[in-house]
């Protein structure tokens, strides 16, 4: 399946907040702009998948997006900052 313009500044922009709000979250996990950006990318899969294998469903459309990729990338900052020690 082509990723479309739409999606990829769609998906940029849901890192973006979703990094943004995880490295408010956690102490001292802001990674600078474009860091924030691709943490936020890979928050959203990872919250994605864990909250798909738990049976969970957030709100739809695009708060529910971001909740989920925020609350990822959350997950993903806590066990960087695991390592990171």
């Amino acid at each position: 399946m082509p990723v479309t313009l739409e999606a990829l500044i769609v998906l940029v922009l849901v890192g973006l907040v979703a990094g943004f709000l995880a490295g408010l979250v956690v102490k001292g996990g802001g990674f600078g702009f474009v860091g924030n950006v691709i943490l936020g990318i890979i928050g959203a899969f990872v919250g994605n998948y864990v909250f798909g294998f738990l049976g969970i469903s957030l709100a739809p459309g695009l708060i529910g997006t971001i909740i989920t990729a925020a609350i990822g990338a959350i997950i993903v900052l806590f066990v960087i900052g695991l390592f990171r020690r």
